[in-house]
């Protein structure tokens, strides 16, 4: 049975972490991108996102975030959430759900603990900013 399920893969859909100036805090933080490197529209997109890790040798884990989306143009990019920096250190996951026509595409991205710094940045395709993707 499982040799009758095709998983279409994705690779021109990608999230990418870019530190942006907030006025709300007065200071620079993370925004968590998601961009659409191909030529179709995705629709009825869903975004679950985690962290988890240890800290000090304590298993740590954040709450569960779902963000929905109705639509996102081809070759485009949305701002899915703010990363807080005290979960940096943790493994930060993304859990997207969303469909090319009628086919249902479902692929999940991680941020290592500690790989959102300014060290992994290279340029954000569609957001022309410095950025730490994960493909």
């Amino acid at each position: 049975m499982r040799k009758d399920i095709t998983i279409p893969e994705i690779d021109n859909v990608f999230m990418a972490a870019v530190q942006e100036w907030s006025d709300d805090f007065m200071s620079n933080v993370w925004n968590v991108y998601l961009v659409n490197d191909s030529d179709n529209d995705l629709h009825d997109i869903m975004v679950v996102s985690k962290a988890f890790g240890t800290i000090d040798g304590e298993m740590r884990k954040t709450s569960l975030l779902r963000h929905a989306l109705v639509e996102m143009p081809a070759v485009s990019a949305v701002k899915i959430e703010m990363i807080e920096a005290s979960v940096l250190v943790l493994n930060n996951e993304f859990m997207v759900t969303f469909f090319i026509g009628k086919t249902l595409y479902d692929r999940k991205y991680i941020f290592r603990a500690n790989s959102i710094n300014e060290n992994n940045m290279e340029d954000v395709p569609h957001l022309w900013k410095p950025g730490v993707i994960v493909r």
